[in-house]
């Protein structure tokens, strides 16, 4: 097992459970039905992206890097992907920890998601167990398939 920078070579592996994570509708504003290559654009955006690889079988992403650019880089932010099929096994937890680290290492002073599906409870729970706070809450801003318009977190991690 080990988190390893990811390269293209690496998308036909990544693409199938990126498709079963956004067109399940619960956690990423994406556009449903996009295609392979546009969905490879998003997630290869010029971002620092790894995989959790184990034997060869990649079962997780993560990308990463500034939040936003110029006088606000200094801020990091970042999203995770873990296929399905191989939740509940820590993976998740594993990537965040490597993502904190690896802004801690490159010098960010803080990391903040963005968008944190309010109902994604899991996600919520394991970024506020790494020191993640909840700054705001935006009302409706997610159109969640299985619960209609739900709130998206901003969460904040200060790394000084």
């Amino acid at each position: 097992m080990t988190i390893r920078p990811a390269t293209e070579a690496d998308w036909p592996a990544i693409w199938p459970f990126w498709r079963e994570i956004v067109e399940a509708g619960e956690t990423y504003a994406y556009p449903l039905g996009a295609t392979s290559d546009q969905a490879r654009a998003w997630w290869f955006d010029g971002s620092h992206v790894v995989v959790w690889d184990e034997a060869g079988t990649v079962l997780g992403t993560a990308k990463m890097g500034p939040n936003r650019p110029g006088r606000g880089s200094h801020v990091g932010t970042a999203s995770f992907m873990v296929d399905p099929a191989a939740r509940g096994r820590g993976l998740g937890r594993r990537l965040g920890e490597h993502v904190v680290q690896w802004h801690r290492d490159q010098g960010f002073a803080a990391i903040q998601f963005n968008a944190v599906v309010e109902t994604n409870r899991a996600a919520v729970r394991l970024w506020q167990d790494l020191g993640f706070v909840v700054v705001g809450t935006v009302p409706r801003a997610f159109d969640s398939a299985a619960h209609g318009r739900v709130g998206l977190h901003v969460m904040h991690l200060d790394l000084s």
